[in-house]
């Protein structure tokens, strides 16, 4: 048997990926920086709760709010980052984003039989325009933390 190809397997198998791990980590969590300050930055202050509730975490979401994006590579499940808006005060995180359509808001109201809108008596919600703060940050920013995420693992593996 050739010489050495313990340590090469070793290193392949063990350096290499923690390596590659390790700087991928670090990109993503400077990309997630990134984006939730110019997420923050976009976000409509009313009460502040909206931009108070912007932020990312490693793995699931704080309980209330809805996951805006999650990279997560098939293979490694630990590797995942989200980015998220909304809290249990700032429930209307996906309303501010996408807006509403006009709506009744008497309880129990039925907005639609069969396909078509219908009102029930009731009061009536004349909806609300979308104010997106994530989508737009997010086409901005894509492109720079995709390649900071590469290069940062390049440069791992040429450091090897």
């Amino acid at each position: 048997m050739v010489d050495g190809v313990a340590e090469f397997r070793r290193f392949m198998y063990t350096t290499v990926p923690a390596a590659v791990r390790t700087a991928a980590r670090d990109a993503l969590e400077e990309g997630a920086d990134e984006l939730v300050s110019m997420v923050k930055a976009l976000a409509p202050v009313g009460d502040g709760a909206l931009r108070a509730s912007i932020g990312w975490t490693w793995g699931e979401p704080p309980k209330g709010s809805i996951a805006l994006d999650d990279i997560a590579p098939a293979e490694d499940p630990s590797m995942r980052i989200v980015v998220y808006a909304g809290s249990e005060e700032a429930f209307y995180a996906r309303w501010v984003e996408f807006g509403t359509q006009p709506h009744s808001v008497a309880k129990g109201a039925d907005i639609s039989v069969k396909g078509k809108r219908r009102f029930q008596g009731g009061a009536q919600h004349p909806g609300a325009a979308a104010h997106p703060f994530f989508w737009p940050a997010y086409d901005v920013l894509k492109s720079k933390i995709r390649g900071r995420i590469t290069r940062a693992i390049n440069k791992a593996i040429r450091s090897l």
